[in-house]
């Protein structure tokens, strides 16, 4: 059964993966840079103070670690106003949802004003009961708050509640906390597919042709 659903942003609506990805080779391109083969790799673990500051000392930029902040983040908000993309079939799938009552929210780690300008140009902002992110909550997905927030925002029982994620650390959250996981195939996760199948109770390899009926029923991959 289904009475709520939250949903992840970035590899789970927005097909904004690849942008993560490769930010700082970007921000790099864009000065005139070549970037070093593995930085996404060298940058994945690190936070954002950090990864400005590597960027900084290994090209030697002449702007402060804080500028360079500002920098980045503002071409990530021109990405989420003008070109981040859907992921295929999603759009079809929260129209149903919403069209049979169900209640959705958004649950992310990424900044509020980048999702709602992305969510607003595809036309989805209003299929949404309210946006939550990590920032206004105070704790990131390795800790439930973000799910129980959306889950009493929207009334809901947590075990009747869907939690749609790619990210297999917060699958597992969720998943401890009591909620019906969706895991969502996405790129940027391929090392953690086997697990992910392991922790969900319905696995999407993508939502193309995906009807609501597939979580009204037992577990199944």
């Amino acid at each position: 059964m289904i009475e709520g659903a939250i949903f992840d942003v970035d590899g789970t609506i927005l097909d904004s993966m690849p942008m993560w990805d490769n930010i700082g080779r970007i921000y790099l391109q864009q000065k005139g840079i070549e970037a070093e083969p593995n930085l996404n790799r060298v940058m994945f673990t690190m936070t954002m103070p950090e990864a400005a500051d590597y960027l900084k000392q290994k090209y030697a930029l002449p702007r402060s670690p804080e500028e360079i902040i500002t920098e980045i983040n503002g071409m990530i908000q021109k990405f989420y106003e003008n070109k981040v993309p859907m992921k295929a079939g999603v759009h079809s799938l929260l129209l149903s949802l919403h069209a049979r009552g169900i209640p959705i929210t958004a649950a992310s780690l990424s900044q509020r004003g980048m999702i709602e300008a992305a969510f607003s140009r595809l036309g989805i902002d209003k299929l949404f009961r309210r946006v939550f992110t990590s920032t206004e909550i105070g704790a990131g997905k390795d800790r439930p708050d973000i799910f129980y927030a959306a889950q009493v925002h929207m009334g809901t029982d947590i075990s009747s509640t869907w939690v749609f994620e790619d990210g297999l650390y917060a699958m597992k959250t969720a998943k401890a906390a009591g909620f019906r996981i969706c895991g969502v195939f996405d790129p940027s996760s391929i090392s953690d597919q086997e697990e992910i199948q392991s922790v969900c109770d319905v696995y999407l390899p993508s939502y193309e042709g995906v009807l609501v009926s597939r979580f009204e029923g037992e577990s199944e991959l």
